[in-house]
């Protein structure tokens, strides 16, 4: 794959991750029912979260989405690490609610985020 192709592979992708942590956190904040896990109760701390979870999420997704949409390479690693970074976080607090699936799925989207960002910075 010459690296034009391999770029391109990068950006979908990261788009895609994008795209889901984005629209992940604003179904969130308008159903925060859905990180409650089974019969648990919706409270001020379960709205606080998903707020606070999209006002990370959605200005994240947006920066990253116009990064790769304009082809900046320059300023795109450390936004990739960042983003990584903060869905390690996720991570950490799904384990630590015993969300697993949204624990694995977290380290799934980090690990598309900071491999980028390593093959970026190797460019």
């Amino acid at each position: 794959m010459n690296e034009m192709d391999a770029y391109t592979g990068i950006a979908i992708a990261n788009a895609a991750v994008a795209l889901i942590s984005g629209i992940s956190s604003v179904v969130g904040m308008a159903r925060p029912a859905l990180a409650v896990p089974d019969g648990g109760q919706i409270n001020a701390g379960t709205r606080f979260f998903a707020y606070g979870y999209g006002a990370r999420a959605v200005p994240l997704s947006v920066v990253l989405l116009i990064l790769l949409a304009a082809g900046t390479r320059g300023g795109l690693a450390p936004i990739l690490v960042v983003a990584g970074l903060a869905q390690i976080g996720d991570a950490i607090i799904g384990g630590g609610r015993r969300n697993w699936p949204m624990a694995a799925t977290c380290v799934g989207l980090a690990a598309v985020h900071l491999l980028s960002a390593w093959w970026l910075t190797g460019q």
